[in-house]
């Protein structure tokens, strides 16, 4: 059984591989058309960042069955590709998690003390000891902008230090953490209080560009910011401005919107910043780290077919995926839309299955990673959701039920927050056609695809005339409308769109007299 290594990995993780029996075949250096030539025959397939495994790829590997990314990020692999084939693709989200964290302390007492620039200086023959005064992080406020792992543990290891933190993070609540050590705050009041700011979110739509120049000259003078997660969070014209206009007082980045650095990236020249080159998780017990771990699951899998940390496998009996795929594809689009539905801190999710679904657990872990999948900035799998929403105070309930209606499979799910309770029933007819049955408590028959309106309003008449001019004005092409009716003089649309629509526009549509409330959802998992 053949495993392909085409990027540098630890000693140690071959051993595990070879004391397997397996045929390992390292090419770290190889073209890519020597790589493409060595997968033909490969059962496994073992990466860090340097190999992209593309369709192409994962079309010659015929015999592929599983591939493993040593260390967290999987851009360079072909998700949609590997699961079409039936390839379990494996990565390390956990090893790397103290090396941020320590990195990022290690940044901050850097740029408190002005320590590269003090070697620096002492290099060219200075001593402008005078001018390098630093700041004691003790009694300082600490801000930390996401709450995931890495977040916490940089939080455990500042309370030693003497720092007051204070945390934000849209997903969590002061429940979840002692009020000694932590105080939850909304976004705008942390950058307004923090000493030092560090962030631990992943880069999506909403956080792109999150620090700009409005939010960094909010912050303190005095105040430094660090960034070990994600290039582009921070707006990099605008740190730069922001330095050289002595809005704040320092930076300390380790990632940047492209890698390598161009060289005419504005932070090269800005004043009072430390630049490193994404070392947040090169550290030798890291880099052993995942080297191990990726080397004893691709293992485990190919030996004995166990499973962990697999990016896209929704459950562990391999003999029953194509039974069930299409419900756990409906399931996890459920869990997006009711991710849009719910946009606080939730309580509890419920989800029942019935008729032919007998096993709720898959079908929860589905819903879950659709629920998760732009809440936190660990990657989420069908093997890790269900911990991380314990982490985030979420209780999980799944169940399972004879009463289906006249569906020959539904499953139901109820999402509870501060606000009202959500519901949202759906069911896969035929074959492979999934459908939402039920949102809201209004019965519908909506295929979930593309970009939707949710509308409640007045069940009088005019209604959908007003929406469709209205869209018609904005240019807007409405691909289907969808209504629903109920007893209590109410109706409830979806209205299909073929683009996403401003801000601007939907409040022009809210305030047709008529609607009640109006909501833009996507199925999309990149747009949610």
């Amino acid at each position: 059984m053949k495993v392909l290594v085409t990027d540098p990995i630890s000693k140690s993780g071959i051993s595990i591989l070879e004391e397997a029996k397996l045929d390992v075949v390292q090419l770290n250096d190889a073209s890519v058309d020597d790589k493409l030539n060595a997968c033909l025959d490969a059962e496994g397939w073992i990466v860090r960042s340097g190999t992209s495994i593309d369709q192409k790829a994962i079309k010659a590997a015929r015999r592929l069955r599983a591939i493993g990314r040593a260390g967290v990020g999987v851009d360079n692999i072909d998700i949609s590709a590997a699961t079409r084939s039936g390839i379990v693709v494996m990565n390390t989200p956990d090893v790397n998690t103290i090396s941020a964290a320590e990195h990022t302390i290690a940044m901050m007492l850097a740029l408190s003390r002005n320590i590269s620039i003090g070697d620096l200086e002492i290099k060219q023959k200075k001593w402008n000891r005078h001018l390098l005064v630093g700041s004691e992080i003790k009694n300082k406020t600490l801000g930390i902008v996401g709450l995931g792992k890495i977040g916490k543990e940089v939080m455990k290891r500042c309370l030693p230090f003497g720092m007051n933190v204070i945390g934000f993070d849209p997903f969590v609540n002061q429940k979840m953490f002692n009020k000694e050590e932590i105080r939850i705050v909304e976004l705008d009041e942390l950058i307004k209080n923090a000493d030092f700011l560090t962030i631990h979110v992943p880069l999506t739509d909403k956080t792109k560009d999150l620090f700009n120049i409005k939010r960094l000259t909010s912050m303190k003078k005095t105040a430094r910011i660090i960034n070990v997660s994600r290039g582009g969070i921070i707006n990099e014209q605008d740190l730069a401005k922001a330095l050289t206009d002595k809005k704040i007082a320092g930076a300390a980045i380790d990632v940047f919107e492209q890698e390598p650095v161009e060289k005419d990236n504005p932070l090269i020249d800005a004043p009072n910043i430390l630049l490193t080159p994404h070392l947040g998780a090169s550290t030798r017990e890291a880099k052993e780290g995942v080297s191990i771990s990726i080397c004893e699951q691709l293992r485990d899998f190919l030996l004995e077919e166990k499973l962990s940390n697999a990016i896209n496998m929704p459950i562990s009996d391999l003999s029953t995926i194509k039974e069930i795929q299409s419900s756990l594809d409906l399931a996890e689009t459920m869990g997006r839309l009711q991710d849009q539905l719910n946009p606080e801190a939730i309580k509890k999710i419920q989800v029942e299955c019935s008729g032919l679904l007998e096993d709720s657990k898959p079908i929860a872990l589905a819903f879950l990673k659709g629920f998760l999948g732009k809440r936190i900035p660990e990657r989420i799998n069908y093997i890790n959701s269900e911990a991380l929403a314990v982490d985030l105070g979420i209780k999980i309930e799944h169940s399972y039920t004879n009463d289906s209606g006249s569906y020959t499979n539904l499953i139901r799910t109820r999402v509870s927050g501060i606000s009202k309770p959500t519901r949202i029933a759906g069911s896969v007819f035929g074959r492979n056609k999934p459908r939402l049955v039920n949102i809201l408590g209004f019965d519908i028959d909506v295929k979930p695809y593309g970009y939707m309106l949710f509308a409640k309003n007045k069940d009088v008449p005019g209604v959908i005339g007003k929406v469709g001019t209205i869209l018609g004005d904005f240019n807007v092409n409405i691909g289907g409308f969808i209504l629903s009716r109920a007893e209590k003089g109410q109706a409830f649309s979806v209205v299909r769109v073929d683009n996403m629509i401003s801000d601007e526009n939907l409040s022009e549509l809210s305030k047709i007299p008529e609607i009640i409330s109006l909501k833009q959802l996507t199925c999309d998992e990149h747009s949610s």
